[in-house]
């Protein structure tokens, strides 16, 4: 009986967090598609498989959804932001930082 109420509990937690996983590949599966525009054949699906890699940061990460207002910030500042992921990443994974420690390593390099 009580690995019946285990299975069925875990079962829960697998269709509850599908959802919300399936969202996030989706958004990164549409920005992949937008990078990858004009590419075809072996090219288009070796970036395919380089961009939808977990650790791939998406170059149009930052642009908003199609509306009519104008943006407000200047085109250099998500480029800016992005270089500083870019290192912030590369020093957190040299450090071999995980979990909470790699979450407050991140947080005060973004800031900085």
């Amino acid at each position: 009986m009580k690995k019946l109420i285990a299975l069925a509990c875990l079962g829960f937690t697998f269709a509850v967090s599908a959802p919300a996983f399936a969202g996030a590949q989706q958004e990164k599966m549409k920005g992949c598609n937008v990078e990858a525009k004009g590419m075809k054949g072996d090219e288009r699906k070796a970036f395919m498989s380089k961009c939808l890699k977990k650790d791939y940061v998406l170059k149009s990460a930052a642009a908003p959804a199609k509306t009519d207002a104008k943006p407000v910030a200047s085109a250099a500042a998500p480029v800016k932001q992005q270089d500083k992921m870019k290192t912030c990443n590369a020093d957190a994974k040299t450090k071999a930082l995980k979990g909470d420690e790699r979450k407050k390593f991140m947080s005060s390099c973004l800031k900085a």
